[in-house]
């Protein structure tokens, strides 16, 4: 396979499938008038930061609509059942500061998002809903975010049926003394969804009562898997490794993981990816951090969090200690993005999945490298984990 110098092509190409995919299926969608049940969803968005656009997101379908908003759900659903469970939610959104947490409209936005069920709504638009293809080309598209579908700025938004909220997520609310990173992690302790902790953080509903903000629901995915597997690694350093190195795999949505665990006295964490174009042309991007921790915002963005999550969830639920490689091949199936969700999901699936072990590092990464196209010596060549372990055996040469 030939090396790209980016993968920005790749990138371009997902993004004009997307846009196709928005305009084909427009006609239920473009109303002014929308009447449906949310899952419940709520939006934050980014482009203007610190002013923001925020507001509801309602289908044009009724009951139990959970579904749409749940990426927990979604593990074995196709691409294209994604799709339109994200395209079938319109945004409703209106102008807002993020220091605005207070008042009629953002309240009744965060009951919403507090709720434990699908909240029949109507919305009024000032306009027929569009695709918001403008705000793409200025900000650039992100292959990793969750991806929307029509928006249309609201002029009116109630919500017709009796909300029922999450005991869990009122609670967090209502303790305006705890710092919001104490409240993520403890909520996830609850074991209350990713996606749940999102929505409330995103509407400025967690933290020290003055600091609460809106954060851009793109931003607080990637900060809500950072903080907990933050939190999580801390953990890990407490237990002793494991004896074998092991290697777990998985596929979906034309993404193709392995994951190695290494036998190592301290926290180490590597995750490549490697994207394929229908050339076979491929391009390569890799993070890296030791106990020391990050020392810049991943090259990979919101990716490495997601898998980094996965991982220390494992671990700590095993209470074991390891270095790990994790290696995402993603080929031209995966057609349009979907979000990091899929890879937090599509990793926790692996890691559930059969161990395979292995007594040396050479053994474990050849066999990972089976479900993979890029050839294993590409993936070593890119890895700073492998060079540290084969460092680690020559060193160790000396002592037998």
């Amino acid at each position: 396979m030939k090396n790209m110098s980016s993968i920005q092509e790749i990138k371009k190409n997902l993004e004009n499938k997307w846009i196709q995919f928005l305009n084909s299926n427009a006609k239920k969608l473009t109303v002014k008038n929308l009447y449906g049940a949310s899952p419940p969803s709520v939006f934050v968005g980014h482009h203007g930061y610190p002013k923001i656009k925020i507001g509801p997101m309602i289908p044009p379908l009724h009951g139990n609509t959970s579904i749409l908003d749940s990426p927990e759900k979604w593990l074995g659903k196709t691409i294209d059942e994604i799709a339109n469970y994200r395209l079938s939610l319109v945004r409703g959104v209106y102008n807002a500061n993020i220091q605005e947490v207070f008042g009629r409209h953002i309240e009744l936005l965060q009951e919403l998002a507090m709720a434990n069920k699908p909240a029949e709504s109507e919305v009024q638009f000032d306009k027929i809903p569009i695709v918001d293809i403008e705000q793409k080309k200025n900000l650039g598209f992100d292959i990793d975010s969750i991806t929307h579908g029509f928006v249309a700025s609201l002029s009116a938004f109630k919500i017709s049926s009796s909300l029922s909220v999450d005991k869990r997520l009122e609670d967090a609310f209502y303790d305006k003394d705890l710092h919001a990173k104490e409240a993520i992690v403890n909520l996830y302790h609850k074991d209350v969804e990713i996606s749940k902790i999102n929505r409330i953080f995103s509407m400025g509903m967690l933290g020290i009562h003055k600091n609460r903000k809106l954060v851009p629901t793109k931003w607080s995915i990637s900060a809500i898997d950072d903080i907990i597997s933050t939190n999580l690694t801390k953990e890990i350093e407490n237990y002793s490794p494991i004896e074998l190195f092991e290697v777990y795999q998985h596929h979906h949505l034309g993404n193709y993981y392995s994951i190695i665990l290494i036998p190592y006295n301290i926290w180490v964490f590597e995750m490549q990816e490697g994207w394929i174009d229908n050339k076979g042309m491929v391009g390569m991007e890799r993070d890296y951090e030791d106990a020391a921790r990050l020392d810049h915002y991943p090259t990979i963005a919101g990716a490495f969090f997601a898998a980094r999550l996965a991982v220390s969830e494992h671990l700590n639920k095993i209470k074991k200690k390891a270095a790990v490689l994790t290696l995402r091949e993603i080929h031209p199936q995966y057609v349009i993005p979907v979000g990091v969700w899929q890879i937090r999901e599509g990793i926790r699936e692996a890691l559930r999945g059969p161990i395979n072990k292995f007594e040396t590092f050479e053994k474990a990464i050849s066999f990972a490298c089976v479900l993979m196209s890029i050839s294993k010596n590409e993936w070593i060549k890119n890895s700073k984990i492998c060079n540290i372990i084969v460092e680690q055996k020559r060193i160790s040469d000396y002592f037998n």
